[in-house]
């Protein structure tokens, strides 16, 4: 499996000739759904789902599908019949080649005062997990590769670090990053890579790593 990171919290997957994209959102490049035989989105913050990138995606691929919350898919699903799929915690899938199984219900508590959004996370051929904007432990999975949500409003370093810690993924990829300046970098990497007990690395944008 080739793992290409794109901005922010935006993953592309390929495996045998298919293109599986993770949360195109707005903080991400315009061809990141380019190609993409599937898209699965975890939630509907604008930093995840572009209703418009993901709309010009299905008209110029039309074999193209979207798998979903319903809060997400309710916007395009009568745009594009049959080919958005609405999916909850415990269900499972295969999208463009892979087999996707859907863990967790609720974004991270951002503030008592702002309501909190449905979210979902996409562990990917049982090995590679995508949480979106919660810090959900896929149960009764053997990650080995998370997508680990280093910087957001929603979290602090100490939450991110335990998450590694509880996960005890072989690897994690820094995601949702779009925020951190690269003054900080370097100390989210000193302290994840001390305390959270796994291999810590990031990609740039556009760069690939081997899964």
């Amino acid at each position: 499996m080739r793992f290409i990171k794109k901005s922010h919290s935006c993953v592309r997957l390929e495996k045998d000739g298919g293109v599986l994209v993770v949360d195109p959102g707005s903080f991400t490049e315009e061809d990141a759904v380019s190609g993409a035989d599937a898209v699965l989105v975890t939630h509907e913050h604008p930093d995840h789902f572009d209703e418009g990138r993901l709309r010009a995606a299905l008209e110029g691929n039309p074999a193209a599908e979207i798998w979903t919350l319903a809060s997400v898919a309710d916007q395009l699903s009568a745009a594009f019949p049959g080919r958005v799929h609405t999916v909850g915690s415990g269900d499972a899938f295969s999208a463009a080649g892979f087999d996707v199984q859907v863990h967790g219900e609720l974004h991270a508590v951002i503030h008592p005062d702002i309501p909190r959004v449905t979210n979902v996370g996409f562990l990917v051929d049982g090995r590679v997990f995508h949480p979106g904007d919660a810090l959900t432990v896929p149960e009764g999975a053997s990650v080995e590769t998370l997508l680990l949500p280093v910087q957001a409003p929603w979290s602090k370093i100490s939450e991110v670090i335990d998450y590694v810690r509880e996960v005890r993924p072989l690897r994690a990829y820094d995601v949702h990053d779009a925020l951190l300046t690269d003054l900080a970098r370097p100390i989210y990497d000193r302290q994840i890579g001390a305390l959270g007990g796994t291999e810590h690395l990031r990609l740039a944008p556009g760069d690939s790593a081997r899964l």
